[in-house]
């Protein structure tokens, strides 16, 4: 996959986008608004791939567990100005399901207990 990727990068040799420049106020009203300024991206360095895993707690008696790819790849920015280099990662969910457990016969909610409240629950 990270060859594809890095196949893929290389055909998108010296993409040239055009930015309107009130997408440089830091306003979302005019980002939109003014002449294209042209900036050129050109992809460097190499793609890494990392495959991850994730628990998540899904009410009393579920958990949901997620695998996932995550892709970095490292970028320079051309514009009239200025190079930049910066590095891009995405996450790309491969599975999800959902474990089942029991459905527990009690169920104590003990967030916020302490050592000198702990004993008002066996009262």
């Amino acid at each position: 996959l990270a060859l594809q990727v890095t196949n893929r990068l290389k055909d998108l040799k010296n993409e040239n986008i055009k930015i309107p420049v009130g997408a440089f106020l830091g306003s979302k009203y005019f980002s939109g608004i003014g002449p294209g300024i042209n900036i050129s991206i050109i992809p460097t360095g190499n793609v890494t791939t990392q495959v991850k895993t994730e628990y998540k707690e899904q009410g009393i008696n579920q958990t949901v567990y997620r695998i996932y790819l995550e892709v970095e790849c490292n970028e320079r920015i051309l514009t009239s100005y200025k190079t930049l280099n910066t590095r891009i990662t995405n996450q790309v969910l491969l599975t999800e399901t959902i474990i089942v457990g029991d459905v527990p016969a009690t169920y104590y909610n003990l967030e916020g207990l302490d050592k000198e409240n702990a004993i008002d629950i066996v009262e």
